[in-house]
């Protein structure tokens, strides 16, 4: 493992934690700055398992809610029905992760235009919602009906294309199903847990055969990285979300997306 290679992969791995809980897309970010750094992980692996370093981050910051809903589930209907609706909100990336799991990282993942289109497209998405007249009648996270919860599960799986934001995707499901801006953000976080924990055992799982202790190395940095910074920007982004709404986040997807093009235009 050289001095690049660490460089590259603390690198990546800040670029994870900073981008995982906002709707940017972090998989699209860390693909084109990949690409374009010249970083090529054995079989795409390291751009899904550091995602999990921001995941744990999540789970540190929201332990207490966690442990809340958790250990009053044998009791509390509202905590087991909260736990029923993030499961089922999951089970259609599942599904359809294990189905497209080859075709997704053999081709998606080596498609840097479209990830770039995908970038742009989604940011012009992000502006439009932001302005639209919604009137939210659920503000609470974890009262979400069942119904929505499926909607937005399938929503979740749009994101499987890389470019497009899990987190945009169940962000903007949830707002048009009714949610206010801050519980569609709180929402698509719990729902990350499961999705991002899944997406790690299955794609070590699928490529376990393909790591050396370099590669391991990369991925230990970068998980480390992705944990650090994703701890700092949990904390800020429900908070900035809820005063400001998502303007931020689509320009930025635009600016981003749109010199991604230009780069591959240019060669």
């Amino acid at each position: 493992m050289t001095d690049q290679s660490i460089v590259v992969s603390l690198l990546l791995g800040v670029l994870e934690g900073l981008t995982e809980f906002i709707p940017v897309s972090s998989t699209g970010h860390l693909l084109l700055a990949g690409h374009f750094l010249g970083f090529q992980s054995a079989g795409k692996t390291f751009e899904v398992v550091i995602q999990f370093g921001s995941i744990l981050a999540l789970i540190t910051v929201y332990a207490a809610k966690l442990w809340q809903v958790f250990s009053t589930a044998h009791k509390d209907p509202q905590s087991r029905r909260f736990i029923y609706s993030v499961t089922i909100a999951f089970l259609p990336a599942v599904v359809i992760g294990v189905l497209a799991h080859d075709f997704i990282k053999k081709v998606l993942f080596e498609t840097p235009m479209l990830i770039a289109v995908m970038l742009v497209l989604g940011g012009v998405v992000l502006l439009v919602v932001d302005r639209l007249p919604l009137k939210p009648r659920m503000h609470d996270a974890t009262r979400f009906p069942l119904g929505t919860s499926l909607a937005i599960g399938f929503a979740q799986t749009l994101a499987m294309v890389p470019g497009v934001s899990r987190s945009g995707a169940t962000i903007v499901a949830a707002m048009f199903l009714g949610a206010d801006k801050r519980s569609a953000a709180e929402f698509s976080f719990f729902l990350s847990i499961p999705t991002m924990l899944g997406a790690f055992v299955y794609d070590l799982y699928k490529s376990w055969d393909i790591l050396d202790a370099s590669a391991m190395n990369e991925i230990a940095i970068g998980f480390v990285a992705a944990f650090i910074s994703g701890v700092i920007v949990v904390k800020w982004v429900l908070g900035y979300i809820s005063r400001h709404g998502y303007a931020l986040f689509g320009w930025w997807r635009i600016i981003i997306g749109g010199a991604a093009l230009v780069g591959l235009w240019l060669g």
